[in-house]
């Protein structure tokens, strides 16, 4: 018992370690964004941070990333073509309990065995946001998934900096 204790203690201290992912390129452990040009007006993006980044921020850095690419590739505005955004779950402590007797020898006995999962400890979730995008110029179409660039950046930017220290 003491070492199912230990173990949940080590893994939820494990969990303070978790700041949340800054805005900028991946880093070696891949929490930040990617891109990739599919074609001169269309492009990849991915924003993916750590455990502490919640889902909603990964979106905005990905949503910040694509107007970015819209601007420095001399275009107005950009439609959201296709979007993911997964979860996954890493890290923590699976816990469970049993309880069961024996016979032994030449005693019968009756066996009863009772057990239970109390599921993961410590477990921390880690999203990332995906965009494909078609950048356009000119007049901006009026539609749910078209985005004016300069207007995202600010806004996002204006949002999101008291998470950028």
């Amino acid at each position: 018992m003491r070492m199912i204790l230990l173990t949940a203690i080590i893994a939820l201290t494990g969990c303070a370690t978790a700041i949340g992912t800054s805005y900028g390129p991946a880093d070696n452990k891949g929490f930040g964004y990617q891109d990739s040009k599919i074609e001169s007006d269309r492009f990849r993006v991915a924003f993916s941070g750590d455990g502490a980044t919640p889902p909603d921020l990964v979106e905005d850095y990905a949503l910040l990333r694509a107007a970015e690419l819209t601007i420095a590739n001399n275009h107005d505005w950009f439609r959201v073509v296709s979007r993911n955004v997964s979860r996954e779950e890493r890290g923590g402590v699976g816990l469970g309990a049993g309880v069961g007797s024996g016979s032994y020898g030449r005693r019968g006995g009756v066996n009863v065995g009772v057990g239970g999962n109390f599921g993961k400890v410590g477990a921390r979730q880690f999203f990332t946001a995906r965009l494909e995008i078609l950048c356009g110029s000119g007049e901006m179409p009026s539609d749910d998934e078209v985005y004016d660039a300069r207007a995202v950046v600010s806004s996002i930017r204006e949002r999101t900096s008291s998470f950028e220290g």
